[in-house]
């Protein structure tokens, strides 16, 4: 690495004494000891030790206080002495419990994503925390987050609180450095880790998971990549001993490591591959969470999918359904180049993970998420790059699409405040008023409109608000262009002037209301006209082909009355109408 390291050990004598050079030592531990005894004897009232770390491709030194202890370093009230209530953790072991392990991932990412190592290989490596030792400034960077933190809900000053924490780590780092030179720490071959387990479960010491973890780490070592990582985790999982508490030891620490590869962005870009945008990178990992293969997948992680479907990691399962959880809560769009796009890719992915529901990923938890996806698409600024110039029926027809797409009945709320504007503006008015265009022409349009409206999630008032302006609309342009007046005034059989309204009314060109009402009040009219019945039978069979079966007036009776169904007239209606 082109670094060389040594140790300087400080005195301070008297209580407002200054920091003399004291010694100089190589090793940690001589340093350590050297303070220690300055500090039990009455030479020194403060002693520090501060690692060298010389870089000889740039020439710097690099600082780092790593012990210092004094009678009057730290001046407090002795009521306020209260460092077991104000320091999250102990003892070094309290460094290895899961809650302090993703407190230590959340403030390390940095430094973890660029070795590619998780914060389990990192507190049972040696050389890796003689690395991160070296870089001087995210250590002491991590503690002091971590002490003002913990000051907010004590009375302990934040400088106590510093010490005792810059205690606690060096001591576990300690720790780790003696049991590696004390050859704790093998690196066996993936079929030894299994015998390993055994024998550790075997040892009444109680420390089998941290010597298994060591060991794990130092066989982690050889990986040079996170999808390498992954098979190489898989392949000591598949080869774990057949003894319960070996194999659950073994199960544990595979199960926990490969959760912090999988909770890390670093680690799922490389594993998943490149993507266009998050939308497809998330229905990779949608994929892998349900156990499917994923697709342009390496084959680490198609191992992983493997194991996923057989439910035998359930931490890693239990990250990976976070990180979707969180990615679903981000800002960031799933296609930043087309609202449309991004709807569709939304639609896609719940419809994909909705199927993993369960003890992993809770309904709740999936609801929320998407609702405020949701809520981040209905802004005045993202309907307005999506609605951009678009006529107005293509304007409506737009915000239909996003509220088919969108949950939450608050999401939908906002998106109807988009409505009404648009079905109000004089430009709606003069499209559907251009008598260039064929008024049926216009009349469906709205029709297709309106009948989208209905099916929306919209609430009841609103929904029905939007439907009853579109029908006041085609009631004004069905008035201008004459339509019904047009077909009345035929010079043509009640029967014939009857399946042309049915035809307008069932061919999606009326809008329902009182455009609809008003055809059906004109069939009615003509059906019950004297000699309908006749005349309707006659006209059925006269358009029959030479050889055509003759149908019974049954059967032409009961395809009258499904089409006036299909109209709004019922058979009831109907029946009582109709005039022979």
């Amino acid at each position: 690495m082109g670094q060389e390291i040594h140790f300087e050990i400080f005195r301070r004598a008297g209580a407002r004494g200054g920091w003399t050079l004291h010694e100089v030592r190589s090793n940690r531990e001589d340093a350590l000891r050297i303070a220690e005894e300055l500090m039990s004897g009455d030479n020194a009232t403060g002693v520090k030790v501060v690692k060298e770390t010389y870089n000889e491709e740039t020439g710097d030194y690099l600082t780092l206080k790593i012990f210092e202890d004094g009678h009057n370093q730290v001046k407090v009230p002795p009521a306020e002495e209260d460092v077991p209530h104000a320091i999250p953790c102990f003892k070094p072991d309290d460094l290895y419990s899961y809650h302090a392990r993703q407190t230590m991932t959340r403030l390390l990412g940095d430094f973890l994503a660029r070795n590619k190592i998780t914060i389990t290989e990192l507190i049972h490596r040696a050389d890796m925390l003689e690395k991160f030792e070296a870089t001087g400034t995210a250590y002491q960077h991590a503690i002091q987050k971590v002490a003002v933190a913990q000051a907010s809900s004590t009375k302990t000053p934040v400088q106590q609180i510093i010490k005792g924490l810059n205690e606690l780590t060096t001591n576990a780092i300690h720790r780790v450095y003696r049991d590696q030179r004390a050859g704790l720490f093998a690196d066996p071959e993936p079929g030894q880790l299994a015998e390993l387990a055994c024998e550790l479960c075997a040892r009444p010491t109680g420390n089998a998971a941290y010597v298994f973890n060591g060991a794990l780490a130092q066989h982690l070592k050889e990986a040079k990549g996170w999808d390498e990582k992954v098979g190489m985790l898989i392949a000591v999982m598949e080869q774990a001993p057949a003894d319960e508490a070996a194999r659950r030891l073994v199960m544990a620490s595979i199960d926990a490591v490969m959760a912090e590869v999988l909770s890390g962005s670093a680690a799922l870009h490389e594993l998943i591959g490149a993507a266009e945008n998050l939308g497809q990178a998330l229905q990779r990992l949608v994929a892998l969470f349900l156990g499917k293969p994923v697709p342009g997948a390496r084959s680490g992680l198609l191992a992983l999918s493997g194991h996923f479907a057989a439910d035998t990691l359930p931490n890693s399962r239990t990250a990976v359904a976070n990180r979707l959880v969180a990615e679903f809560k981000s800002n960031k769009r799933l296609c930043p180049d087309s609202m449309v796009d991004e709807l569709k890719t939304l639609r896609v992915i719940a419809n994909s993970i909705v199927l993993g529901v369960g003890k992993y990923l809770s309904h709740e938890d999936l609801v929320a998420a998407f609702t405020l996806r949701s809520k981040r698409l209905v802004t005045p600024e993202g309907l307005g790059r999506q609605l951009g110039d678009a006529p107005p029926d293509e304007k409506l027809e737009q915000l239909l699409f996003v509220e088919e797409n969108i949950i939450g009945a608050e999401n939908k709320r906002l998106l109807a405040k988009f409505v009404m504007p648009i079905l109000t503006s004089a430009p709606f008015d003069a499209l559907f008023s251009d008598p260039k265009v064929p008024v049926l022409g216009r009349l469906q349009r709205l029709a297709q409109l309106q009948a989208r409206v209905k099916r929306s999630g919209f609430i009841d008032v609103t929904r029905n608000e939007i439907a009853d302006k579109l029908d006041s609309i085609a009631a004004r342009i069905e008035a201008r262009g004459r339509v019904f007046e047009a077909i009345e005034a035929r010079n043509t059989s009640h029967v014939e002037k009857a399946q042309t309204l049915l035809r307008l009314a069932t061919g999606g060109v009326l809008t329902e209301g009182s455009v609809s009402a008003r055809a059906r009040e004109l069939i009615l009219g003509h059906l019950s006209r004297p000699g309908f019945l006749t005349g309707y039978l006659a006209a059925q069979t006269a358009s029959l082909k030479p050889g055509d079966e003759k149908p019974d007036n049954q059967t032409l009776m009961a395809e009258l009355m499904e089409t006036l169904g299909k109209a709004g007239i019922t058979a009831e209606t109907g029946l009582k109408s109709i005039a022979a």
